[in-house]
């Protein structure tokens, strides 16, 4: 298979893509990927596609096309033997899953764009790049000049690229393996500081796994002026998002090495251990798994985890990470409705925005939850000898160098085997159920001589009444069931104006609290109106402030066990 990139006017933002193909049959049918790796909900690629056309590359005739799907087309080939595919596509989504084009660079995930045919999909691929002679190329595929190379369609759907003029880059070795770092954008990299760190944390993975899957690997930057978080892992590399500039090596440093670790991991979890609902991919259709709290809950849990594990970051800043994911998991009500299961089957209904309020937990806060109290029962049954790293180990050799796919009843007997205990409890009542975690969580805590601690939200509007909203515009984001603003009749999305009488800006909460004890009386903006409301004040609190923390007099095998975990 042969693809032809060129990006004539850059401005307009379309990549001009030629794509050729045999034709053996009578009628070809040929496909865009309906979704990508890295992110379980439909992508509709399809949508940014414009003036497809295919010809016979012998005669040069325009050949018919009928789209018979979203993202399907079929050629009548009328005898010829290879046929040219042309088509635009509009590439203006910068982020870590897209693709995106500027007169600063190129920027492709193949899998968004390039078309293919199920008879070819195992064919070798060159991939020829019409782009500036003093651009460079950031890429874990093969290069000869501006020609990129890889075996199959599903290396390069998974093959992302970054051209541009301002690329920077520097390298690291761990076992053998090279690793590297390309940073584009406005940025000024501390080379020094992120080859110590990268090391440390990608060094403590190996040790764990022992082999690392792939020879090369490469750490793709989009670094932006602008806040952004986003990552995407891939086989042999990752694109991750981040801004502003200014902050990368500042107060964002520590989110860099928590994306960074984290997709990393996913080169064994998910890029190799790979849920038996997707392996192999399927890019012509949805690829339903319940497993989410593997693929995305354990590489939360162990991301961090490997940044205590190897010293990057201290007890303290790992915790800062834990807590946000506690605080996440007791503000979602949606733990008390759906499983994390069927959150997992479902983000091909809604993506990975929150979605209706109350309906669903996040695969990745609730599978990380999970993948702690899974480790600590790891440990706790054998001793401090094992934990949840050995499971993925096992994984990862029995199942993934194999080229099998992993079930939750594979999971669960290695689980099993491991710790020689029973973990029947665990999939029934909080993987497929609903029940509260609370217990389990502060038993593994205590376990490891931490402890689990809850405080009234320290904003008013939050704690007393029921509510959170956006600083800076009063806008309501979310209510707690039950509470005054849910009581009294506050929605989602509602804007405060004033608190008895007195317009409110970006200072709602100091007004609503020197109201105090006193009825409250909102009007708000919804919908073009403005409506009246009156929340009572309560004698109770609503949402909470929790943190974990070290126990002052933690016992003497509470310290062994901590040991041993963060080992």
């Amino acid at each position: 298979m042969k693809y032809t990139i060129s990006i004539d006017q850059p401005q307009q933002q379309y990549i001009q893509i030629t794509a050729f193909f045999h034709s053996a049959l009578d009628t070809l049918e040929f496909h865009l990927p309906s979704w990508r790796p890295g992110r379980y909900e439909l992508g509709n690629f399809a949508k940014n596609v414009k003036d497809l056309r295919v010809f016979d590359v012998d005669s040069k005739k325009r050949l018919e096309i009928n789209k018979i799907s979203k993202d399907c087309w079929q050629v009548a080939t009328e005898g010829s033997k290879e046929i040219r595919v042309e088509y635009r596509y509009y590439a203006a989504d910068l982020n870590a899953g897209s693709s995106f084009l500027s007169e600063e660079q190129l920027y492709v995930n193949p899998v968004n764009c390039f078309v293919f045919s199920k008879e070819q999909f195992s064919e070798s691929v060159e991939l020829e790049l019409n782009i500036p002679s003093f651009w460079e190329i950031a890429t874990s595929m093969r290069k000869n000049g501006t020609t990129l190379l890889v075996d199959n369609f599903d290396e390069l759907a998974d093959s992302p690229f970054i051209c541009s003029a301002q690329l920077q880059h520097d390298e690291y070795t761990v076992e053998d393996t090279l690793f590297h770092l390309w940073f584009n954008g406005e940025s000024k990299p501390d080379w020094e500081l992120l080859k110590k760190d990268f090391t440390a944390f990608t060094k403590a993975q190996i040790d764990k796994f022992g082999e690392f899957p792939v020879a090369e690997y490469h750490f793709l930057f989009q670094i932006l002026p602008y806040k952004a978080y986003h990552g995407v892992e891939h086989c042999k590399s990752t694109v991750i998002a981040l801004g502003p500039s200014y902050a990368i090596f500042g107060d964002e440093y520590k989110e860099l090495l928590g994306v960074s670790s984290h997709e990393l991991y996913h080169t064994w979890n998910v890029k190799a251990i790979r849920p038996i609902d997707m392996q192999p991919y399927d890019f012509t259709k949805e690829n339903y798994s319940q497993l989410g709290y593997i693929c995305e809950g354990v590489t939360t849990y162990m991301g961090d985890l490997f940044l205590l594990k190897s010293g990057v970051f201290s007890l303290k800043q790992y915790l800062k990470e834990f807590n946000n994911q506690l605080q996440k998991h007791f503000d979602n009500f949606g733990r008390f409705n759906y499983s994390v299961a069927e959150s997992s089957f479902d983000t091909w209904l809604d993506g990975y925005v929150p979605g209706v309020p109350d309906r669903k937990v996040s695969i990745y806060t609730e599978g990380c939850l999970l993948a702690f109290v899974t480790d600590v029962r790891i440990l706790r049954a054998t001793k401090n000898h094992y934990g949840l790293d050995e499971v993925m180990k096992r994984l990862y050799y029995d199942f993934a160098l194999k080229g099998k796919g992993v079930s939750e009843s594979d999971y669960k007997e290695v689980l099993e085997n491991i710790s020689g205990i029973s973990f029947d409890d665990l999939f029934t009542d909080y993987i497929h159920g609903t029940r509260p975690y609370e217990s389990i969580l502060v038993d593994c805590l205590e376990y490891l001589g931490l402890s689990m601690e809850h405080v009234p939200s320290a904003s008013y509007s939050a704690g007393k009444l029921g509510f959170k909203a956006v600083k800076t515009t009063s806008k309501v984001t979310a209510i707690y069931p039950g509470s005054p603003a849910y009581l009294g009749g506050l929605m989602i999305d509602d804007e405060v104006i004033s608190v008895n009488g007195i317009k409110v800006t970006s200072d709602l909460d100091n007004w609503l609290g020197y109201f105090v004890d006193e009825e409250k009386n909102l009007v708000v903006h919804r919908t073009g109106k403005h409506i009246a409301l009156r929340l009572p004040e309560v004698q109770r609190y609503f949402y909470c402030d929790y943190t974990v923390i070290a126990m002052d007099q933690a016992i003497a095998s509470q310290k062994k066990a901590f040991e041993a975990w963060k080992k």
